[in-house]
């Protein structure tokens, strides 16, 4: 019973939606895409670095302070590599970017 009052409201809900709705605006294009991609990779490569170098920092501090510097110089360490992998991400996506537009060649 609940059933076939759950299956007649949607049927009535797809009654209620016009068959052809309005399409306006321009397409999207491949460039816009890709600048699209490249706006947020370069947001979140900037982000990533300035985490990066804030942990490279306070691991710093924390091995000037502290009388056994084994725990500041494990997150010197990971700061660094860190900022390695994001600069390596950074100049693959370009990379592959420029693959995927044709402009690497040219």
């Amino acid at each position: 019973m609940a059933m076939n009052r759950l299956k007649n409201l949607a049927y009535a809900g797809i009654a209620l939606v016009p068959a052809s709705l309005p399409v306006t605006g321009t397409p999207v294009t491949l460039s816009e895409i890709q600048d699209r991609i490249q706006t947020v990779a370069q947001f979140l490569i900037v982000v990533s670095m300035v985490i990066a170098v804030i942990m490279i920092i306070y691991g710093g501090i924390r091995w000037m302070i502290v009388s056994d510097p084994a725990e500041a110089k494990k997150i010197v360490i990971n700061g660094i590599i860190g900022a390695a992998i994001v600069l390596a991400v950074g100049v693959i996506l370009q990379t592959v970017a420029g693959l995927v537009t044709r402009s690497f060649f040219s």
